[in-house]
């Protein structure tokens, strides 16, 4: 219950929403029932007033005096020296509550930080996959917008996106960058990725917990079973990992390998059209191919990136010409 707690702080809007709404309730409540006392009430709205504005110190000063002096004048009869008193009390608490959001905050962002260390060191290794986590998670992400996925998912998404690769860094190198087709032993070894990353971050006590471990593990994972590490079949699969492994096979083909040059765009949607229900989920598939036919704002950005990275590769014709054979159809 705590972690969950802790993982919403993340969002601290809603905390900005509850506040004013516990503050309304409570002056409801004083005006209708002028001799109830509504202590808690007015200390829990306080607690949402730290973590909500923790960020914002003259919203925060301005509206801990605000409570104070609404309490201090519908509720309280005790003469002027109580007023310093809540004052302080209750400058306490919001205090309290912004320094521990302000705390949670900290390390989420060390561990986003952490996260992108270790994907420029696999980016690193593998020049041809630069910018490949980056792009999975962003795909991924717009997916789980698209499918309507609550924030807190879709930030577990994007985290698991970043990393889905990190066991690469087990890989060696040579058959990493082998420009030949892989032998079946070395095909063997790149399969391993995904448990490779798993034994990397499975101590990382919150991947455990709020699914990006499973991301790790399963992004490989096919719907129709034929997938690997574990042959798990349909809503076996984690959902987050249904998602990226769209996102991931998406970005693959548009990518320039070390084996062959990037796909056409066309050529890429008709693949994730042709293997919904084998290798896709059908639900997920939709999804991503609903967003460029309603002509998406952030995939059609997305795309447009893609372009201009491309035009100064001078390898662009292929996917220029996609795309607005593509948008002059719809």
């Amino acid at each position: 219950m705590l972690d969950k707690f802790f993982e919403k702080i993340g969002n601290y809007i809603s905390f900005r929403y509850g506040f004013f709404i516990l503050l309304s309730l409570t002056l409801v409540l004083s005006i209708v029932f002028p001799r109830s006392d509504n202590f808690v009430l007015f200390m829990v709205a306080v607690c949402f007033l730290g973590i909500g504005f923790y960020n914002k110190p003259v919203f925060l000063v301005g509206f801990t005096v605000l409570v104070v002096y609404l309490r201090y004048h519908l509720v309280s009869k005790a003469d002027d020296s109580a007023f310093l008193t809540y004052l302080v009390s209750y400058f306490l608490v919001s205090l309290t509550s912004a320094g521990m959001t302000l705390y949670v905050q900290k390390v989420k962002k060390d561990s986003l930080d952490l996260t992108k260390s270790l994907i420029n060191a696999l980016d690193s290794r593998d020049t041809y996959t630069s910018d490949h986590s980056a792009n999975v998670s962003k795909y991924a992400v717009q997916i789980a917008e698209k499918m309507n996925v609550s924030i807190d998912q879709c930030n577990i998404i994007r985290t698991g996106g970043l990393l889905h690769d990190i066991g690469k860094i087990g890989i060696p190198e040579h058959i990493l960058t082998k420009q030949d087709r892989l032998t079946s032993k070395e095909y063997n070894t790149i399969m391993m990725h995904p448990e490779i990353g798993y034994e990397i971050l499975k101590h990382v006590d919150g991947f455990k917990k709020n699914g990006v471990l499973d991301i790790v593990l399963y992004h490989h994972e096919r719907y129709d079973g034929k997938g690997y590490p574990k042959g798990l079949k349909g809503s076996e699969i984690p959902f987050a990992a249904r998602i990226v492994s769209v996102a991931d096979a998406f970005d693959a083909m548009m990518s320039n390998r070390v084996y062959r040059n990037e796909l056409d765009l066309n050529f890429a949607l008709n693949e994730i059209r042709r293997n919904k229900g084998t290798q896709f989920d059908p639900e997920v598939a939709d999804a991503f191919l609903s967003m460029f036919k309603e002509k998406d704002i952030k995939v059609e950005r997305t795309a447009i990136n893609l372009v201009e990275s491309y035009k100064k590769q001078k390898r662009y014709k292929n996917l220029y010409s996609a795309l607005l054979t593509k948008w002059e159809k719809n």
